[in-house]
C-alpha cells in the first residue's frame, strides 16, 4: 500500500492499495496518476496473467501513459495496443479530468472496474460505472466508446481490478479518506486468486486550496 497524496495544484486526493497473487513478490496491476496543464490523468492497468510477463506488459503500458498524459484516452489507448503487441497486453480503464469544463472523459477496455459515487445524494445518477469493452489491449482493440461526464467538488472515482471481489461497491464510508477507502475495499474484498489493484480518487475542484 502506498500513502494518499494531494496532487499540486490540489485537484484530487487519492489512496492506492495493491497486492500480488499470494507466494508472488510483485504485482501485474499497476495504476497511474498523472497532472498535466489541463487536468489529471488516472488510470488502472492489469497487466494479463501474473508473474514477470504481465509486470513487463503492464509497466510498458504505464510508462506511455506516463509521456503522453495530455492526450484523449482513446488515443492512449491505441498508443498502448501498438506497442504491446508483442506482450501478453493489458486490460485498462482510463479518465481524464478536466477541472476548467467541470467534466471527466472516461474508457474501459477489458475488465477493471470504475465507479463514480457522487458528492451530491440527490445527484441523478447517485453513481454510474464506466462502460467497459470486451477486449485486449495490444492483441484484440474493440470499437473504443469514450463518455463524458459531468464532475463535481467531492465525486469519489474508485477503480479496482479483477482480483477484487464484485461486492466492493458496498461496506466503506462514502465520505472517507481515499487511502481508507483503498484499504478498506481490499481488505473486505480482495479475493486471493490473482493480483488486486484498488485506486480511489477524489476530486476537490479546482478552485480547493
Amino acid at each position: 500500500m502506498q500513502e494518499g497524496s494531494v496532487i499540486s495544484p490540489s485537484l484530487i486526493a487519492s489512496g492506492v492499495a495493491a497486492r500480488p497473487l499470494p507466494g508472488l513478490a510483485v504485482s501485474g496491476d499497476l495504476h497511474l496518476v498523472k497532472p498535466f496543464s489541463d487536468g489529471v490523468l488516472l488510470a488502472a492497468v492489469d497487466g494479463i496473467g501474473h508473474g514477470d510477463e504481465a509486470i513487463l506488459a503492464a509497466r510498458m503500458a504505464v510508462e506511455i501513459l506516463e509521456r503522453h498524459p495530455a492526450e484523449p484516452p482513446a488515443a492512449l489507448v491505441r498508443r498502448c495496443h501498438a506497442v504491446l503487441r508483442e506482450t501478453r497486453g493489458v486490460v485498462m480503464t482510463l479518465a481524464s479530468l478536466n477541472p476548467q469544463a467541470g467534466t471527466m472523459a472516461w474508457l474501459g477496455v477489458g475488465n477493471v472496474e470504475t465507479l463514480l459515487v457522487r458528492a451530491d445524494p440527490k445527484g441523478k445518477p447517485a453513481a454510474e460505472r464506466v462502460i467497459l469493452r470486451s477486449g485486449l489491449v495490444g492483441y484484440a482493440l474493440p470499437d473504443l466508446l469514450v463518455s463524458v461526464v459531468p464532475l463535481a467538488p467531492g465525486d469519489l472515482l474508485v477503480f479496482v481490478t479483477d482480483g477484487i471481489g464484485p461486492g466492493f461497491t458496498e461496506g466503506w464510508p462514502r465520505s472517507g479518506r481515499p487511502q481508507q477507502i483503498a484499504d478498506r475495499i481490499m481488505e473486505g474484498h480482495f479475493k486471493g486468486t490473482d493480483d488486486a489493484l484498488v485506486l480511489v480518487v477524489r476530486y476537490l475542484g479546482s478552485g480547493h486550496e
